[in-house]
C-alpha cells in the first residue's frame, strides 16, 4: 500500500481583502484521483484550494486557499507520504502588493504588479527521498506534449499527465502519461474518473512504487479488525 499526497483545484492570491486572482479549476480531477487511489487500496491525503465539490470520506483532507499555503503543506505532508500526484492548479502569479483595504474605484486603469508564486510540484520533487516519486500535470494551450516533456525535466517529475486547457472545470478530460525518458506510457479520454484509473496504474511502472499487498487474513485476529503496525 502506498500512502499518496494529491494537490487539487485552485489557489488565491488576494490583491485587497475582498479580490483575489484565482482559475476556474474546480478540483474534479484530483478527486477523482482520490478515488481510485482508494479504490487500488492506498491511503490518500488531499491538500485542497477553495471548491465545491466534495472528496471521498476516506480520503484526509487539507483545505488551504493561498499557493503558499497549498506550498507549506505539501512541504509538510510529503514526508510522510510515498509519492505526490501535483493535480492542483495553484495560482501563477500573486500582487508585489496586498492592499490592506479595499481598493475604491477611481476612474482611471489599475496597474498591477505581479510576480511569480511558487512552484509546488518542483519544490517538492527536489526534495524527495529515492524512494519517493512525484507525478505532474502540465496543462498547456500549445506544443502540448513538447511542452509537457520540458516541465517533467525541470520539475524533476517521474511522471507528467499532459492535457489542455479543455480540462479546467469539466467533467471528462484527454490526456497523455509520459515517463522520464519521453515514452508515452498511456493515453486517456473520457470521464475524470476513468482518466484517474489510468494515471494510478500508470503507478505501476515506477520502480520505487508500493504496490497494494494481496490480501491477507489473519486467523489470529477477530473480524472487522485490523492488525496494527
Amino acid at each position: 500500500m502506498a500512502r499518496i499526497l494529491i494537490t487539487s483545484g485552485p489557489t488565491r492570491q488576494f490583491l485587497d481583502p475582498v479580490r483575489y486572482l484565482t482559475n476556474a479549476s474546480s478540483g474534479r480531477m484530483g478527486a477523482a484521483l482520490a478515488t481510485a487511489a482508494l479504490e487500488a487500496g492506498h491511503e490518500v491525503t488531499v491538500v485542497s484550494g477553495p471548491v465545491t465539490i466534495s472528496y471521498p470520506q476516506a480520503a484526509r483532507l487539507v483545505p488551504v486557499v493561498t499557493t503558499d499555503e497549498m506550498l507549506q503543506a505539501v512541504m509538510h505532508h510529503f514526508p510522510h507520504h510515498d509519492g505526490l500526484i501535483g493535480a492542483a492548479a495553484p495560482c501563477d502569479y500573486m500582487p508585489r502588493k496586498v492592499a490592506t483595504e479595499k481598493i475604491a474605484k477611481s476612474g482611471q486603469p489599475m496597474v498591477l504588479e505581479l510576480v511569480e508564486t511558487p512552484d509546488i510540484v518542483a519544490t517538492a520533487a527536489r526534495s524527495k527521498r529515492p524512494d519517493q516519486w512525484v507525478v505532474g500535470f502540465a496543462l498547456e494551450t500549445e506544443d502540448i506534449r513538447f511542452r509537457a516533456l520540458a516541465k517533467m525535466e525541470q520539475k524533476c517529475c517521474d511522471l507528467m499527465v499532459s492535457n489542455s486547457a479543455a480540462a479546467i472545470n469539466a467533467l471528462e478530460n484527454d490526456v497523455e502519461i509520459l515517463a522520464a525518458d519521453g515514452t508515452v506510457l498511456a493515453r486517456s479520454r473520457g470521464p475524470k474518473e476513468d482518466v484517474a484509473r489510468a494515471v494510478i496504474a500508470s503507478l505501476a511502472t515506477l520502480p520505487q512504487f508500493r504496490a497494494p499487498p494481496a490480501e491477507q487474513h489473519s486467523p489470529s485476529l477477530p473480524a472487522g479488525r485490523r492488525q496494527s503496525s
